[in-house]
Order: C-alpha cells, then structure tokens, then sequence
C-alpha cells in the first residue's frame, strides 16, 4: 500500500493551526510580530496558483500571528504600486508576495508551490526582515 505525505501534512497543517487559533482566542501565545509589516499579493485575473492560495490559505491567513503581523492587501500585476510603497522591481509573475515595512520592500516570494512551503517561506522572510516574537 502507497502512502503519500502530502495530504497528511496538509491535515497535520490544519489541526496544528486549530490549536494555534484556539490558543491564541484563549489569550494564550497571542504574541505578535515587531514591526509595521503589510504583505502585498501581487495576482491577476485567471491565475491558477494564486486561486489556489485563495483555497488553501487565504481564508485562515489573517487568523495567523504571520497575518496579524503582516496584514494582507492585494494587488493586480498590472496596477500601480500603492502610494508611498517602494517595490525593488516590479513583479512579473503571479502570485508574487511583497513584504513591506514602513513603505519598503524587505522580502519577496516569487510563485506559489502549496501551503507547507509558502508558511515555512512566510516565516523566514519575517524573520530576516528583523521581525520577532514579542
């Protein structure tokens, strides 16, 4: 019998963020991240990857002490950069994640490769840009 790691690790994922969740609604572990951290979602009509982030993460991100460190705002690949943001580049692909603190870029994802990677990914950024639990 073949066993795939991959829907246990998303099953894992998910009963690891109820506890999380449920944790943080009790006022346990409800610290945050320092710093005035946005993440900007960089997408575009039709993208399959960005929907599938939408299904697979969008719905719980702003749960999460990630999001509540670094509120998401989204962004079509065509439009302007909001006002008083500063991207190093532009982004050519969707989805692109954009860290931003007090206006600057500090940390990009480039692509979408499932929800075990893009946490993992999320994390490290936040950390290299300085940002620690309080």
């Amino acid at each position: 019998m073949l066993i795939t790691t991959r829907p246990f690790l998303s099953r894992f994922r998910r009963l690891a963020m109820t506890v999380v969740l449920a944790l943080g609604v009790c006022g346990v572990g409800t610290a945050a991240w320092a710093g005035s951290f946005t993440l900007y979602m960089v997408e575009q009509a039709g993208c399959i990857y960005c929907e599938r982030w939408d299904a697979e993460v969008g719905d719980a991100y702003h749960l999460t002490a990630e999001g509540r460190a670094a509120p998401l705002k989204r962004i079509d690949l065509r439009a302007e950069v909001p006002e008083g943001v500063t991207f190093v580049r532009r982004p050519a692909f969707t989805p692109t994640f954009v860290l931003v603190e007090d206006g600057q870029e500090v940390g990009r994802l480039e692509g979408y490769a499932g929800e075990d990677f893009f946490w993992v990914l999320l994390e490290e950024m936040l950390t290299k840009a300085g940002a620690t639990l309080e």
